[in-house]
């Protein structure tokens, strides 16, 4: 339990979100192929566990009907969102939706690589825990590359944003 001006807070689920909501974070798409079929997710709860062995680690929604197809392939490719890409971060958030119909991809060793993100990781999937209503997911890293042209997309407050340039 927390305080705002001395008043106790108990963490309901609008508080927790917009507290949580306070922590930038960026914006990934976690790929797979399913057999013929490239299936993906938005997810912003992604960030590194371990240099050696390298690992990372994301959040999927356990109610989520892309994740058990991505679990099935035992292998992702996470691709970073460049600052461009707020309409890549909606269309991978909709449901009952084509997400690749329109889009430029390739296919890597582990998963669809988006035309013009700004990294991409390509990983097999080391564990797997339940944490409530989410299943955390650790990837082992096998490739990986930086295509950076520009900052990436973040995530705050409930609203896209952009990492402002220093003068």
């Amino acid at each position: 339990m927390g305080t705002v001006n001395g008043e106790a807070l108990v963490p309901g689920d609008d508080l927790f979100r917009e507290v949580l909501g306070h922590f930038a974070t960026g914006i990934t798409v976690i790929t797979a192929m399913d057999g013929d079929e490239p299936v993906g997710m938005a997810v912003n709860a992604f960030t590194s566990v371990s240099l050696d062995p390298p690992l990372v680690l994301f959040c999927a929604a356990s109610a989520s009907t892309t994740w058990p197809r991505i679990q099935q392939a035992g292998h992702f490719t996470v691709n970073v969102l460049d600052e461009h890409q707020e309409h890549l971060s909606r269309l991978f958030a909709s449901k009952d939706v084509d997400r690749f119909g329109a889009l430029e991809w390739r296919v890597s060793n582990h998963g669809p690589i988006l035309a013009d993100v700004h990294a991409w990781i390509d990983c097999t999937i080391e564990a797997e825990y339940v944490a409530g209503d989410h299943d955390v997911v650790i990837g082992r890293v096998h490739e990986l590359g930086l295509t950076a042209d520009a900052g990436p997309l973040l995530f705050y407050r409930g609203q896209y944003g952009r990492v402002q340039e220093s003068e």
